[in-house]
This record gives structure tokens, sequence and C-alpha cells, in this order.
């Protein structure tokens, strides 16, 4: 559990133009506006994470502008990191506030922000010592990479530790 940072201006374009509303007199409210914009993004990130079917009971998101924080129970670690990283890698979220618990826990996997000019092989070599395990990467960042060939700088993936 932990603050994860990502950046905020980099990932799928979720949020669209804020509704407005008002306070009854005609004029809007900057708390107002501020409320149903947090209410909108939770709605929002919540609809990421049941569309990538990601297995987590009990799901809370608290949003607060640019910042969330998510409470659930997950059975794994690696499903833990990846509610993490489709909530994180979505544009305008800038920290995620991990407050799920994890049913049977094992070693977290390492974070990595793509680069200009990464690629999955050559993240493999860096980590792993061999470009040819990068299937290891995308594995463990299904679904949200549909693609090995579909990364973008800014995007936060995860590194697994290699099993032997």
């Amino acid at each position: 559990m932990g603050m994860f940072s990502f950046l905020k201006n980099a990932g799928s374009k979720l949020f669209g133009k804020e509704e407005k509303s008002t306070d009854g007199t005609g004029t809007v409210t900057s708390a107002e506006r501020l409320a149903q914009a947090n209410k909108l993004k939770s709605m929002a990130l919540r609809g990421v994470i049941e569309s990538l079917t990601l297995p987590i009971q009990n799901l809370e998101l608290e949003v607060n502008g640019d910042s969330v924080i998510v409470y659930g129970q997950t059975d794994s670690q690696a499903d833990r990191e990846k509610v993490i990283l489709a909530i994180g890698n979505v544009d305008g979220i800038a920290t995620v506030d991990d407050r799920i618990a994890v049913v049977h826990p094992e070693p977290e996997a390492q974070f990595y922000e793509v680069k200009k000019g990464d690629t999955l092989s050559k993240i493999a070599k860096e980590y792993y010592g061999n470009a040819m395990k990068y299937p290891v990467i995308f594995d463990a960042n299904k679904p949200m990479l549909k693609d090995p060939n579909l990364i973008y700088p800014g995007q936060v993936l995860r590194i697994p530790p290699i099993q032997d």
C-alpha cells in the first residue's frame, strides 16, 4: 500500500469537458463544480476497471482533482497493481493512493515509466538481461495492453519479478 505518482498529462483521454451545474440562482459555484467533476471522474474510473474485468471486491474510489484514493480487496498482488495502473494511466490523474488489501500477498512488481524510444524488448533487456523476455512484461500488463508495440511515453508498466 502506498502512494504512486503518474505523469498527469499522459494516458487515455477519459475525461471530457466538465458538466455545468448551478446553485439555483444560475451561478455555478466552485465547490459544486469540483464535487461534480470528482463524481464524474470516479464513475469513469470505475468504468475503466470494470471494462478491464479486473477482479476487485468492495471497490471504492475517492477522487479529489488529479488524486485518487482506491479501496478494495483483491486475491493477488498482480490484480492490485493492475487496478493502480489502470487508474493512474488515465490522462488527468497524477497520484493514486493505494488502500487495496491483498488476500494472498506475494512479491511486488516494479513500476516503470515508459520513455521516448522504449520498446518492451528494450525494457526487458534492462530489467531481465534478455530482450526476448518482453512477453513477461506484456502478459503482466494485460488487459491494459492490447499489443506489445502500443506503449507510449509517460505510461507506467508493471515489471514483475522473473520466475526462474
